[in-house]
């Protein structure tokens, strides 16, 4: 692993990081015409940069927020993190609108990994032909098979720690799995009461030390950023090792729109505003990874006289079939206390109903794990249940009494469900993206299904009372891959089909969404791409 990615031992030998490394890193001039220009520094920019990186690519990456220092930037404290989120205007409607923001977008160096929970199953082999195989979603142009490899790489990377899975294509991680907390002990107590099959792991965080990253100390504070480094995130797990491989990270950078060459019919660079001054910055090839929302945003504002309504959006495919998971949470009073906080957010969970099941009038299905909500959001979710004043204090004050559980429900993906732009414009004078949501009656019944399932693990645990909140999580979709123009904004390489030289390397090509976090899948496509770049296409 070391050979493929040293970023772990190119840390301090302390938590911190390493100020040399960034200091010293190779800066390009604008006049240069770098091999690539790559737009967002999350799952798919990093790990694209670091590939290219190591085979000796000239590569620059944007990122609109600041390279982050864990030391200095991050706190254990939920009111205190929220720096950590996009919080750039946006508009929201539909019939169910999706807040934006904490959990499922990201601003800086390493983007929303930098403060997700560290979960990172891998998508099953019928995710990828949904609609051949239970007549709904889409089929991918790809299979699972042409994944597998790349998972295995970056789950040694982050790297994974977990028991042996026995879902979708049964595997093992070569990190043997965390300690189990309280909130853990109760999901595997009520699983094994109501005869439901529950793991421990996949977690991104070395269970042990890592290189010169250190064990994870239980703190609780996954979702604010792991200030000790133990959590991966593209931050500390191939930012590095691009960086010592001669790539630049240009952070504070916000991308404005792709250049364009109407006689060629390529991409030149891209424009970018950087302390209030407008730059250009010339490269041979340009990938998006802007994620779900952001990437087709910016494709939008890249209109020009050969794409008047959106570069790449000659199909009208450019922000359609964006999609979030259902991600209700139940949680379960108990009479001895839990301390749900002490341990890291997702720990144990199943996939026994993620595949579709005859019996049930829905298609698809919902994955459950453990979840942690610290005080401000548990208190949030308790407020929602309409407890206020003494009430809401009687309920905060048996906050380690409770335990909760939190699902994943595969949503469906839909045309009308799209990122377009609105009137409204932000500080830099860009129209802002505009997300339109609205369920389908197959979603709803999966959010009835799973908290309905999730209230049998904590009654069988020996919960005395349950409380529901329901909610979203994890965009993908808006640039899908397809296996024709007419259906995709890009192939299953991740080349748009507009422009040859056009790549997006996020979750917003994904066709469909399955029940498992999506940021390993992300990853995982992003190290493909990069292999077929660096194997000859395209370079």
């Amino acid at each position: 692993m070391r050979e493929r990615n040293s970023s772990a031992w190119l840390l301090p030998p302390r938590p911190g990081t390493n100020h040399g490394l960034r200091r010293d890193m190779r800066r390009f001039d604008e006049q240069d015409e770098v091999d690539i220009a790559i737009v967002g520094c999350g799952a798919g920019g990093s790990t694209l940069l670091q590939r290219l990186a190591r085979a000796g690519w000239t590569a620059v990456a944007f990122d609109a927020g600041p390279f982050w220092d864990p030391d200095r930037d991050w706190v254990s404290d939920e009111a205190g993190s929220h720096h950590l989120y996009w919080t750039e205007p946006r508009v929201i409607d539909g019939s169910d609108p999706v807040p934006l923001g904490s959990n499922n977008s990201g601003r800086g160096v390493g983007g929303s990994m930098v403060h997700f929970a560290g979960y990172t199953p891998r998508f099953h082999p019928s995710d990828f032909h949904t609609l051949t195989g239970d007549g709904v979603g889409a089929d991918w142009p790809l299979e699972y098979s042409d994944l597998k490899s790349f998972y295995e790489d970056i789950e040694e990377e982050l790297p994974v720690a977990g028991q042996d899975w026995p879902w979708g294509d049964p595997h093992s991680y070569t990190y043997s799995p965390h300690p189990v907390s309280g909130n853990g002990e109760v999901f595997l107590r009520g699983a094994l009461a109501r005869g439901i099959t529950a793991k421990v792991g996949p977690v991104a965080i070395a269970n042990g030390r890592f290189g010169n990253r250190p064990h994870c100390i239980y703190r609780g504070f996954c979702l604010q950023g792991c200030k000790v480094n133990a959590k991966a995130s593209p931050l500390i797990t191939h930012i590095p090792d691009a960086l010592a491989h001669g790539a630049e990270v240009r952070a504070d950078s916000m991308v404005t729109r792709i250049g364009f060459d109407e006689h060629t019919g390529r991409a030149t660079g891209v424009h970018y505003v950087r302390g209030g001054v407008e730059h250009f910055q010339r490269a041979r090839m340009v990938a998006v990874a802007g994620y779900s929302i952001e990437t087709p945003r910016l494709l939008l504002n890249s209109a020009n006289a050969r794409f008047p309504e959106g570069m790449c959006n000659d199909f009208d495919q450019v922000g359609r079939y964006l999609m979030v998971q259902g991600a209700p949470q139940t949680a379960g009073r108990f009479a001895e206390e839990v301390r749900m906080y002490k341990a890291p957010p997702p720990e144990v969970s199943t996939e026994q109903f993620y595949e579709t099941d005859p019996s049930k009038p829905y298609k698809r299905g919902f994955s459950i794990q453990t979840v942690s909500p610290l005080p401000i959001t548990w208190a949030e979710h308790v407020a929602s249940q309409g407890h206020w004043g003494e009430d809401l204090r009687r309920y905060m004050s048996d906050y380690t009494h409770w335990s909760c559980l939190g699902a994943l429900c595969e949503f469906l993906p839909r045309a009308e469900n799209r990122v377009t732009l609105a009137d409204e414009k932000d500080r830099h004078g860009l129209p802002v993206a505009k997300f339109s949501y609205s369920q389908c009656e197959n979603d709803r019944m999966l959010l009835d299904a799973a908290q309905s399932v999730m209230e049998e693990i904590l009654t069988g645990a020996g919960a005395e009372e349950t409380m529901t909140v329901k909610r979203y999580a994890h965009l993908v979709g808006g640039a899908r891959m397809a296996s024709d123009e007419k259906d995709g904004v890009v192939d299953s390489t991740g080349r748009s089909f507009a422009i040859p030289n056009l790549y997006i390397t996020d979750g917003s090509i994904l066709p469909t969404q399955g029940s498992a976090n999506p940021a390993l899948t992300i990853m995982a496509l992003a190290a493909r791409t990069a292999s077929i770049l660096i194997n000859g296409e395209g370079h």
